[in-house]
């Protein structure tokens, strides 16, 4: 049991994390951008996957983190 309740925190932190993404990114933003770029950083706040959303954009993932957190203002949570 105690790997359940282990598993249920982490995807409680989970979720929290994409709500705080979802809630704070600047949709007007993302929305304008061209679909690659918009789908890439709907991806991230999503799933919290910036390593993955860099690779799509071919982007390092220090550019990526830092469009995704100047730009669209998606906050990084951990």
């Amino acid at each position: 049991m105690p790997n359940e309740d282990k598993l249920r925190e982490w995807i409680e932190a989970f979720k929290e994390a994409r709500e705080i993404r979802r809630k704070y990114a600047d949709w007007n933003f993302i929305k304008s951008q061209p679909p690659k770029i918009r789908i890439a950083l709907e991806y991230y706040i999503e799933t919290g996957d910036y390593r993955g959303a860099a690779k799509m954009l071919n982007m390092s993932v220090d550019e990526f983190v830092n469009f995704a957190k100047e730009k669209a203002k998606i906050p990084t949570t951990l």
